[in-house]
């Protein structure tokens, strides 16, 4: 058969395995190489039942993605995995699905194709589709609700997420979980119910009774809370709901009508750039295979606040060993106190072992003093954003740590190679700004700075990665990619409050558009304290003559920084409830500058455009490297809709030449990126 797949036989058992490494996806040749091996099978008088399992660390993770861009473009796959599986499930003799790993997407379509399934003790399923803007397309939202009913099925296809072995045991979606090895545990399953009946998944019925009207209303609201804004989400309901109304065929057809829908949008092409961009950052293209990143065992970080807390927790979460350092015992029992609350509430809520945190918590060594720091492979520094503190910490590291040590600051904005000059190696000094809390927020900006070594940076992608991170790289300028771009998004969002719209207004367009918080929310959260001193720090490159926002700066004069001191752009209950502060209005309206009232589309175009523009400035600049990483930047950073993308697909999608016109029609000068594009008709992403 295909090298894809190989066929074998164990007695009366047939067993089929897929090799298509690393995660035994269904890419072209793997389909065909199933389906000549259960046709073998079946012609083989030996043969009582048939195994079908996944080589190496999984059964079939799913679909291979990259044939959904071939179908747009025209180009079907040679097999239809609907049609496929229709014919697998006519087999004449049992099959036995035999997973471990995850059997996600396809790859769980296939396995609802045979007439039982078992699995492995650490194994999960589910119907992630959702997560690429489409719905299952191969009977997922037709098989699934005939094993373990429309509830179920409608939580799963609506929401993507994965459930583990015995859940799924429970929910009647596998018929055993296998101790031991699985192949031994399945062969053996199958030589038990070789001689006996078996039913079809597409003939069962027992469990397509329709829930009441509330189940699919919540369905419909859980969807739009979790994945706000997004439309296959709710195609997956309809899909599943066909199940409970429509004949199996119909209910097929009409599941493909609906996924065709999903795939030709461009939610499921921004989403499915989003999925493969996560993984195009990883590629710096002037650092080979050939640098290897150095080897780091052991790491130490400066501040236990909120931030230097949450950098330690990702370490000690990955299992390296991380000593956290403070000015004063007070600073560090009260940091080590919130790192030990954190830990605490994650094991309340049924997602660590008391085991887990204590193994964790052990890892992290709370301290006032340097020692340790001589065997340090990597120490980060998380203090104050304050240049003069940063550069003594980074001249004393320079004195403590051993000349292999590599020295990262987590600066959200000051210029890593002043920072590096105060000491002996700059070529070894590094920008890892993680974002806050950097225990949740997946985002890590890498900074090259001008001395920094290619195997550096490649050590602070490679243990952005081993921290779970999704790892960016920026050179080095005021901000980076991430705050460079985010200040003058801010900075229209206030000047739009100046000249007569609502704090509400602003915020809720944003919103609304699907953005995480808005802007001004945003700022109130960070801290308009923060914002401030960080304008300070850049004050002399502000161009004259040029308009800067005052509103901000008012709020900062009279100590109103936001959530922090329960008034800001909006004032905030004991819950940390927005409600609205008149005295942004007086203060708007103190300024002189002429009112009006403002759209939503308004506001949302002019915060988006000030977004593309200082992108497209930034890969102009060489600060980014590719579109691609400033739109993962956003999208994991920043709250930025990932059905819509990113700003610079997003910039795609209403047309270069079209946000050109805009940006001159707002009084704005295009960068000049922007305009070259435009007049040549490409695209800032190449999509």
């Amino acid at each position: 058969m295909s090298e894809l797949v190989r066929l074998s036989k164990t007695g009366h058992i047939a067993v089929i395995t897929i090799c298509n490494p690393p995660v035994n996806a269904l890419s072209p040749g793997v389909p065909e190489g199933i389906q000549r091996s259960v046709e073998a099978a079946n012609a083989d008088s030996e043969v009582r039942a048939i195994v079908v399992i996944g080589d190496g660390n999984t059964f079939v993770a799913g679909a291979d993605i990259t044939e959904f861009g071939k179908i747009v473009a025209g180009k079907a796959p040679p097999v239809s995995l609907a049609q496929l599986f229709l014919q697998l499930e006519d087999s004449a003799k049992p099959l036995v699905m035999a997973l471990h790993g995850t059997a996600f997407g396809g790859g769980l379509e296939l396995a609802m194709a045979g007439h039982y399934r078992v699995i492995a003790p650490g194994g999960q399923v589910g119907q992630p589709e959702v997560k690429l803007g489409v719905i299952p397309g191969a009977a997922g939202t037709q098989r699934l609700p005939r094993l373990c009913g429309i509830p179920k099925a409608l939580e799963m296809c609506s929401l993507g997420e994965p459930i583990g072995a015995k859940e799924a045991l429970e929910l009647g979606i596998v018929d055993r979980i296998i101790e031991g090895d699985l192949l031994a545990g399945a062969v053996s399953f199958a030589e038990e119910i070789a001689s006996r009946p078996f039913v079809k998944v597409r003939d069962r019925a027992d469990r397509l009774a329709a829930p009441d009207g509330a189940v699919v209303s919540r369905s419909r609201d859980t969807a739009g809370k979790v994945r706000r804004g997004q439309t296959a989400p709710l195609a997956a309901i309809d899909a599943v709901m066909a199940a409970a109304t429509l004949p199996f065929a119909d209910g097929l057809a009409y599941e493909r009508k609906l996924f065709e829908q999903c795939l030709y949008s461009v939610q499921s092409k921004a989403l499915i750039y989003a999925f493969f961009g996560e993984r195009a950052v990883g590629k710096i293209p002037d650092i080979g295979k050939d640098v290897k990143p150095l080897d780091i065992q052991r790491a130490a970080v400066i501040g236990a606040g909120t931030m230097g807390g949450g950098i330690a927790m990702t370490f000690a979460n990955a299992g390296i060993p991380v000593i956290v350092k403070e000015a004063t015992q007070e600073a560090l029992d009260r940091g080590f106190g919130v790192i030990r609350a954190n830990y605490a509430g994650t094991v309340k809520k049924g997602r660590l072992t008391q085991q887990a945190m204590d193994q964790r918590l052990a890892l992290i060594t709370p301290q006032i003093t340097y020692d340790g720091f001589e065997k340090a492979d990597l120490v980060i520094e998380a203090a104050f954003e304050n240049m003069a503190l940063k550069k003594q910490i980074f001249g004393d590291l320079d004195r403590i740590t051993k000349p292999g040590c590599i020295l990262a600051t987590n600066t959200s904005s000051l210029d890593v190679d002043a920072i590096a000059q105060m000491t002996s190696r700059p070529e070894m000094v590094v920008g890892m700004h993680f974002f806050s809390p950097a225990n949740v927020m997946r985002l890590l900006e890498v900074v090259r700075g001008r001395a920094t070594r290619n195997d550096v940076i490649a050590t602070a992608m490679a243990v952005g990665k081993k921290l779970k991170k999704v790892a960016v790289l920026a050179r080095n300028c005021p901000g980076f990619i991430g705050n460079r771009m985010v200040f003058p998004y801010a900075r229209e969002a206030q000047f739009m409050v100046e000249e007569g719209a609502t704090v509400e207004a602003v915020n809720d367009a944003l919103y609304n558009f699907g953005m995480a918080m808005g802007p001004l929310a945003m700022m109130d959260l960070s801290g308009i304290d923060v914002f401030a001193k960080i304008r300070e720090e850049f004050k002399h490159e502000e161009k004259p003559g040029v308009r800067q926002p005052l509103l901000g700066i008012r709020l900062y004069e009279v100590g109103a920084y936001g959530q922090k001191t329960s008034r800001g752009f909006s004032l905030y209950d004991e819950n940390r409830r927005a409600q609205p502060n008149p005295e942004v209005v007086a203060l708007a309206a103190s300024l002189g500058v002429s009112q009006r009232t403002f759209t939503a589309e308004e506001i949302v175009e002019r915060c988006m455009l000030s977004l593309v523009n200082e992108g497209a400035q930034l890969l102009d600049e060489g600060i980014a490297l590719r579109a691609v990483d400033i739109d993962i930047v956003y999208l994991t950073g920043y709250g930025f809709p990932a059905h819509r993308g990113g700003p610079m697909f997003y910039a795609d999608t209403l047309g270069l030449a079209h946000v050109v016109s805009r940006i001159e029609a707002l009084g704005w000068t295009p960068a000049p990126l922007l305009r070259r594009l435009a007049t040549e008709g490409k695209t800032l992403t190449g999509e």
